[in-house]
């Protein structure tokens, strides 16, 4: 069935198996970290609510951990704790401790003090006062607390596909990167329904009198681990080589499909973000990545890529798209960015790359040393003739050739430049492209056929082998159906790649994809 034809309920019926699994992940992600959540931060809640002059320090630390980033978190956990499960429940262990902290300690001190003075001369200890007195009168504070965290936790715990963590992310980062709106829709409906079911039952439980709440707090432990464990069924990996594959890759036909239809390939898979990817593969954590042919990284971490014998990953061209509106309000435009064109090999491309990706060096920097090599750069104007907004994606590639083109426009013409890069995947590009939020972005023709055409498949079959044929017909058709413009090919060939580990490509004796289907089919 067309991709463009297909309704939300029939996306969502044939992925029906996978949407299981990664709602499964998502819950058993959400509970894991929860109940980690609840064992710490209950005790602080209490200890703080003992010891008043260390509540300050402790809610302070909570709060200043929750403003963080979650993807920065994410990102910081990894060189610690790798890819995977651990860093995604540490960092939504973290969200979830400040309601919980704070409510504790709320609801505690937010007891009368006269029964407390009262429990005391019938003779309670402190303990039979915590467990007869304050928990009962805090219960309710407390559970908003637990309840607020668990609608927070299924939210974040979303980013966890980008580090290979599973759950609800998957479809939704996918979509993005597909330019797929039932894929986006199919990750992040279930997502909020089971924010909104999971708050409600929550909301239930803290309504109740204290004799029913006393028998479902006995049962609430049991319940949590059980429904923690959810994630460990959909989560379980053979043994044998793992995969890490980005969200774009596992929907393309010159990606995973391919793999599946011309090669029968049949391997452990994770999908993962691009940013973590390469390391993953270098410190081991993952065997098999797909991966860009003129990626800096793979020069970085001593990759090897795979032999595409059978001709599933062609060559694609890199070039800037405009819209033909912009062109029309900054003349000379086009001349400006064509200056480009034919520049960037591919052993340049990945030289840059490199230097972003490994050496750390400014993507303003690359681009201003390429343009000084090549007698390209001039000094920038005064820019009083408009502003020229350049968008990228969120790979260094990208930010590279984003800088390099708004340095040509601001040495070359009179124009202002305004650059909106990392803006995701390719529908979030597309869109703000569309919708004149951008004037420009680079992109590949094999993206602009396969992610945003999305033609039937004997017409991709007939053109996606030639990647001047595929220029071509993209050239046409975005000017037809989005009057938006393909401007002459940058010049490196850009297309996606299978690699592995140098040593563990001798190792295995594994070439080719070929060499690694008979490898896995033999193990």
């Amino acid at each position: 069935m067309d991709e463009q034809q297909q309704t939300l309920w029939q996306f969502m019926l044939m992925e029906s198996d996978k949407l299981l699994n990664q709602t499964l992940q998502h819950i058993g992600l959400t509970f894991i970290s929860l109940l980690f959540a609840i064992a710490i931060g209950l005790p602080l809640g209490i200890l703080i609510a003992r010891k008043r002059a260390l509540s300050g320090t402790v809610l302070g630390i909570a709060g200043i951990l929750q403003t963080v980033p979650s993807i920065a978190l994410l990102g910081f956990m990894i060189p610690v704790l790798g890819i995977g499960a651990k860093p995604a429940i540490v960092a939504l262990l973290i969200y979830a401790l400040l309601p919980i902290i704070r409510n504790t300690y709320t609801g505690i001190i937010g007891i009368d003090k006269h029964i407390i003075e009262a429990a005391k001369a019938l003779g309670m200890d402190k303990a039979q006062i915590l467990f007869k007195i304050e928990f009962r009168l805090a219960m309710p504070v407390i559970l908003a607390g637990i309840r607020t965290a668990t609608v927070i936790n299924v939210g974040v715990a979303t980013l966890a596909s980008y580090i290979a963590a599973g759950g609800l992310g998957e479809f939704i980062f996918g979509g993005i990167s597909l330019n797929n709106t039932n894929m986006i829709l199919a990750g992040a409906i279930p997502a909020a329904l089971l924010a909104i079911v999971l708050d409600a039952l929550l909301a239930l439980v803290q309504k109740m009198n204290f004799k029913n709440l006393r028998k479902t707090l006995t049962i609430l432990p049991i319940l949590l681990i059980v429904l923690s464990a959810f994630y460990i069924l959909p989560s379980a990996y053979g043994s044998g080589l793992k995969a890490g594959f980005t969200p774009e890759f596992m929907g393309r036909q010159d990606g995973d499909l391919g793999l599946k239809t011309a090669y029968g390939l049949k391997i452990n898979t994770v999908v993962i973000s691009d940013a973590v990817m390469y390391k993953a593969a270098y410190t081991k954590e993952l065997d098999v990545i797909s991966g860009y042919s003129t990626d800096g990284r793979l020069k970085a971490f001593d990759l090897k890529i795979l032999k595409d014998d059978k001709g599933i990953f062609p060559p694609y061209y890199a070039a800037p798209i405009v819209l033909q509106s912009s062109l029309a309000k900054f003349p000379g435009l086009e001349n400006t960015l064509n200056l480009l064109s034919g520049k960037i090999s591919d052993s340049i491309m990945t030289d840059l790359n490199y230097r972003t990706d490994y050496l750390h060096q400014s993507p303003e920097r690359v681009a201003k040393d390429f343009l000084v090599k090549n007698k390209l750069y001039k000094v920038p104007g005064k820019g009083q003739s408009g502003t020229v907004k350049i968008g990228s994606k969120i790979f260094g590639e990208q930010y590279i050739l984003a800088e390099i083109y708004s340095m040509l426009i601001r040495g070359n013409t009179d124009y202002q430049v305004e650059t909106k890069t990392g803006l995701g995947g390719t529908k979030i590009c597309f869109d703000a492209l569309l919708n004149n939020q951008i004037d420009l972005y680079p992109e590949y023709t094999g993206t602009g056929l396969l992610a945003i055409l999305k033609p039937d498949k004997r017409l991709v079959a007939a053109v996606i082998t030639n990647k001047d044929k595929t220029y071509a017909y993209v050239r046409t058709e975005f000017v037809k159906k989005y009057k938006i413009k393909w401007l002459k090919p940058i010049g490196f060939n850009n297309s996606y790649a299978l690699m592995m580990r140098q040593k563990q490509s001798a190792e295995l004796n594994v070439y080719s994809i070929t060499d690694l289907k008979h490898h896995l089919d033999n193990n």
